[in-house]
């Protein structure tokens, strides 16, 4: 199954409109969405509120491909525009016999891992900064922020694909990578 990671949209419909054609570029089966959707602080300035419900629009043309967790910026509000949930601090899915802990990382993070009597496979965003991480108790993974990425970092996306995890940017050329197989 080939799944593609993307967090921290903050509200941009142009990037919003590039994660859309990356989305469909990869031929991916799912879209994972780790929070930080809509909001921007930008967007309470006077006719952003527009962007906000395009860019909700854009998400909800792909509602069937999407698994979504909340970003300590997301809201009822949020939820209100959008056709699939988001309000989940985190879902936990099975891929290739790996149980892979989403979240947006305001709450669980590799600070406060969640619980569990095996090694975490824990994804999320929050930081802005893409990210693999390998230890005894984690596997961590970033994509980093799609729309707005933080210490000089490019605008990023992440792909898993048999048993690969690879982080690219926005015009596919590769940051990171790291083997599932090479980890446990």
């Amino acid at each position: 199954m080939k799944l593609l990671f993307a967090s921290d949209i903050h509200g941009s419909e142009n990037y919003c409109k590039k994660l859309k054609k990356v989305f469909y570029k990869e031929e991916a089966e799912k879209l994972i969405l780790l929070g930080d959707l809509l909001f921007n602080k930008s967007i309470m300035s006077l006719g952003r509120n527009n962007e906000r419900m395009r860019t909700a629009g854009i998400l909800n043309d792909l509602e069937e491909y999407i698994i979504a967790v909340r970003g300590n910026c997301d809201t009822d509000l949020d939820q209100d525009l959008l056709d699939f949930s988001i309000m989940n601090d985190y879902r936990k899915i099975m891929i290739d016999g790996y149980e892979f802990f989403i979240t947006h990382g305001h709450i669980y993070n590799k600070y406060h891992l969640p619980q569990t009597d095996r090694k975490v496979i824990l994804i999320h965003g929050h930081t802005h900064i893409p990210c693999i991480e390998n230890t005894k108790e984690y596997l961590y993974l970033n994509p980093g922020s799609i729309s707005t990425p933080r210490e000089g970092n490019p605008n990023t996306y992440m792909v898993y694909e048999d048993k690969y995890f690879t982080i690219k940017t926005l015009d596919g050329k590769e940051v990171n990578n790291i083997n599932l197989d090479e980890c446990y």
